[in-house]
């Protein structure tokens, strides 16, 4: 009778977990040198990309027809905007942009970019979705990390459970570019990993929606940006 009563378990612990194509963390962010502006305009950019035509085709044209989304900002602290959403079609999309920018600014303080990606690990491992996929797509206007895990350890960690980490670098003025040790660079070098990881670049603060938009399109196809920094 006990060993039934785990088997019953079990199996109502398979049947909770809902298939998708795709996991995926949109972790963007917060810091100090990110203004409450800035936060509006990113999730702005988010809003509007979820919420695209060709962004909805494409999650339309995948396996499932479906992908799992969440929105956290990272600081020193990590805190979720928009709670995982199953996004199949126009309604659940608006949703979920609606939420993200309905809800208060929460994230404060210096980076922490290595407890912002175990913190994206644990909300993937800890949701009621299995995906095909799983992806962090990290934003941030610096390499920088003054509290938590080293980057390396929690990059490592992230990689170790099979999730791809994308990265989008919102460029300064004045940045060096990619030959010169930019963020670019310094973002495809230390924070991006995993099967198909790449960076798509916001070249300034007007590009980030359009910058956005991409990365999604080819982070819910499975596709590989041209003349973008990547590493397999």
């Amino acid at each position: 009778m006990r060993m039934i009563l785990v088997m019953m378990l079990v199996w109502a612990g398979v049947a909770q977990a809902q298939d998708t194509d795709l996991e995926l963390v949109l972790l963007a962010d917060a810091s100090g040198s990110i203004d409450q502006r800035e936060i509006q305009f990113q999730r702005q950019g988010y809003a509007e990309a979820i919420t695209d035509p060709e962004v909805l085709t494409a999650i339309a044209n995948t396996a499932y027809g479906h992908i799992a989304v969440t929105y956290v900002e990272w600081a020193a602290n990590q805190a979720v905007v928009a709670d995982w959403t199953l996004i199949d079609g126009p309604e659940s999309a608006a949703g979920f942009a609606a939420e993200l920018m309905g809800k208060p600014r929460q994230a404060y303080g210096r980076n922490a970019i290595g407890a912002a990606l175990d913190e994206a690990l644990r909300l993937m491992d800890s949701n009621e979705f299995d995906g095909w996929r799983r992806v962090i797509d990290f934003s941030g206007d610096s390499v920088n990390s003054y509290s938590g895990p080293p980057i390396a350890e929690a990059r490592e960690r992230v990689l170790a459970a099979g999730v791809t980490i994308n990265a989008l670098p919102i460029l300064r003025p004045g940045d060096p570019g990619r030959a010169h040790g930019g963020l670019e660079a310094l973002y495809s070098e230390r924070i991006i990993g995993g099967p198909g990881a790449f960076v798509v670049t916001a070249e300034s603060r007007e590009s980030f929606a359009e910058a956005v938009k991409r990365k999604l399109i080819l982070e819910i196809s499975g596709s590989m940006p041209g003349g973008a920094f990547a590493r397999r």
